[in-house]
């Protein structure tokens, strides 16, 4: 474990750990928020976020299982993830639960997680993912999204089985039809282990999670398909100061939309700390 002084006109403490394969980072102090990027991404997607949360929060980040490029190739297999994702948890803060930020594929495992160890959470914000495993939402999908979602994800899990031998061509390509903003040379095919999941049966022993703690979800409207229902926006609003806002963005709104993100989402942490 190490520690250094960050920032300018002040110290901001980072403290780096190393549990099991993970490199966690931990800058700040405060509640504990715990941030969980998705594909094909890495912990820096949320750079700016801990910038404007550290003075106050104590933000927490690594990469998902398998995304760092000097990490073991990750076993497409749910109870493995999130078994990682868990140790991380109890060893940054043992005693407390956290609050998750959470985007794409992180908010997937992220609710996995919750609906497991719901003790462990304290406050949950989805950003752009909703109940994509719920029966609500394929049927609020269009035959046209349902194909859209299928044939990008498929190609996702092809680069996934295909590894070395063009996998990772296959998986920058489809990153840059996304406009995905994390740089090419930090994506590879072993990012796509999730969509290998999705289509072979290993998310079958998945649990549907209701928000069940204060809640804040934010997604973009500027693109094909949402990853949420209707049903979804009303069980969030449901929730103890649960809030869910629509923004003029894509995918990654926490680029894209950045001002407005970063505002709603410090006001709502605010809003909520007690």
């Amino acid at each position: 474990m190490s520690a250094h002084g960050l920032g300018s006109g002040g110290v901001c403490r980072e403290i780096q750990l190393q549990v099991g394969a993970h490199r966690v980072r931990s800058e700040g102090e405060g509640p504990c928020l715990v941030m969980i990027h998705g594909w094909p991404d890495t912990s820096a997607l949320w750079d700016d976020t801990v910038v404007a949360l550290r003075d106050r929060y104590r933000c927490v980040r690594f990469d998902l299982p398998g995304y760092a490029p000097d990490a073991p190739v990750q076993r497409p297999d749910l109870d493995d993830v999130l078994a990682q994702m868990l140790a991380v948890i109890d060893a940054v803060s043992p005693d407390a639960p956290v609050t998750f930020l959470l985007h794409d594929w992180g908010a997937v495992f992220g609710y996995q997680l919750a609906a497991r160890h719901p003790t462990r959470v304290r406050r949950v914000v989805g950003l752009d993912v909703g109940d994509t495993f719920s029966r609500a939402y394929l049927a609020s999908l269009s035959a046209k999204a349902k194909l859209g979602i299928f044939g990008y994800q498929a190609w996702l899990a092809l680069a996934w089985r295909l590894r070395a031998l063009g996998g990772t061509r296959m998986t920058r390509a489809m990153a840059r039809w996304l406009r995905c903003p994390a740089p090419p040379e930090a994506i590879g095919w072993r990012m796509n282990y999730p969509y290998w999941m999705q289509w072979t049966g290993g998310f079958r022993g998945a649990r549907n999670w209701a928000p069940a703690v204060p809640t804040l979800f934010l997604y973009g409207k500027r693109k094909p398909a949402m990853f949420h229902s209707d049903r979804w926006l009303n069980a969030v609003a449901a929730t103890s100061g649960g809030e869910a806002h629509e923004m003029e963005t894509g995918h990654w709104l926490m680029v894209s939309g950045r001002e407005r993100y970063l505002s709603l989402l410090a006001n709502w942490l605010d809003r909520t700390a007690a």
